[in-house]
């Protein structure tokens, strides 16, 4: 009796239940973890993640975690937390917590720049047309044309409306490309501007009265929304934190926006997007596809940022420094400060950080808007 019990056990247990593709996914979200703490590779976000990707293999019919509710019985623990990410409430929350952080006062100082932020959007369409091409549906190219924008929560936030299938390999797609700006945006940069465009100084702002700072996010919302409606709850949100850090008189809401409710919903929605991310799904040609197309619109987006501030120096008078058009994806700050690492590498005295914050953070509008404009033309 003895014996059959423990052999009982370990037939119950999730060691003999094991698949090599769970394996294989376990392996996966341990790597992405080893990644995000000795190379600091996003490890706010690819932390969660991992361990997601972890749970969520470890065989979910014994563990029952991921489990709904069922003949009146409550649901697992991680299915109530998927909520958040199924329903797309956990992105906007984000971009509220963004808002707070953000200054937006570089774009108000240099509105010119917002075209900027604007051309680097390119790599989203151009993605979106080429997943077409590849045999996508119009809604799953369009989730993966986002993820061209370096804005993770916006790929996210399109693909859980549009191919909740495909969310887990879109999310891991994005974040690893964001964490891999400083190693892709350097080479890209470097390749399309000459010695003597990455030593280009431009002017210094001027500066931006606290009025400007609190009207932008409030005229930024209406208008936006009104040109594309389907973005209001990105780009109202985001604003929505801007105005509560920029009025002054609410510094304990920003606070909480831009420290306790981001960092908890960061862990919620990257926890839920690891433990999207089954063997069944993952394993597929089709996330090779993904991944790859989620390269093209990257270097296709900080090509085109390039291209652009290339364009403009034809008829501005105040040259500018086309290393600032790289920052325009939507990673804020990261890809303004690599733009300013690559113009010191050739002259120590350049400073473009600045500058390179007015694309950086248009760029997290403009991801919204053509998020936006998927909505509602799809």
């Amino acid at each position: 009796m003895l014996a059959e019990g423990i052999l009982d056990f370990f037939s119950s247990t999730g060691f003999i239940n094991l698949s090599w593709p769970q394996v294989f996914m376990i392996l996966l979200g341990l790597i992405i973890i080893y990644f995000a703490i000795s190379k600091h590779a996003e490890p706010l976000l690819l932390i969660p993640l991992g361990f997601g990707m972890v749970i969520a293999n470890i065989p979910p019919e014994l563990t029952g975690i991921l489990m709904p509710p069922q003949n009146g019985q409550p649901g697992g623990l991680l299915w109530y937390i998927k909520l958040g990410l199924d329903t797309g409430i956990y992105p906007p929350l984000i971009f509220l917590g963004i808002g707070a952080l953000t200054d937006f006062s570089y774009l108000i100082a240099n509105p010119k720049l917002i075209l900027l932020g604007g051309a680097a959007q390119v790599g989203i369409f151009i993605s979106f047309l080429l997943a077409s091409f590849l045999g996508f549906d119009l809604h799953s190219a369009a989730a993966i044309g986002i993820i061209g924008g370096a804005d993770g929560p916006t790929s996210i936030y399109i693909a859980s409306k549009f191919s909740p299938d495909i969310l887990p390999v879109i999310a891991v797609a994005a974040y690893s490309y964001i964490s891999l700006i400083p190693v892709l945006q350097p080479f890209v940069s470097k390749l399309f501007t000459s010695k003597r465009e990455r030593k280009i100084r431009m002017r210094r702002l001027r500066e931006v009265s606290k009025r400007e700072r609190i009207i932008f996010p409030i005229i930024t919302t209406v208008v936006v929304s009104l040109m594309v409606p389907q973005s209001l709850p990105l780009v109202g949100m985001l604003m929505l934190g801007n105005l509560l850090k920029e009025s002054g008189v609410t510094g304990r809401l920003a606070e909480a926006a831009s420290r306790y409710i981001l960092d908890t919903v960061t862990i919620l929605l990257m926890l839920s997007v690891g433990v999207s991310a089954t063997a069944d799904i993952f394993l597929s040609l089709v996330t090779l596809k993904i991944i790859l197309l989620g390269a093209v619109a990257f270097i296709v987006a900080i090509t085109s940022g390039i291209g652009f501030a290339k364009l403009m120096n034809l008829f501005v008078k105040d040259k500018i420094n086309p290393l600032i058009g790289a920052a325009g994806v939507s990673a804020v700050p990261d890809s303004a400060r690599v733009a300013q690492h690559i113009a010191q590498e050739t002259d120590p005295g350049n400073f473009i950080l600045m500058h390179a914050m007015g694309p950086n953070v248009s760029g997290v509008i403009g991801s919204a808007i053509a998020a936006g404009l998927f909505l509602s033309i799809l």
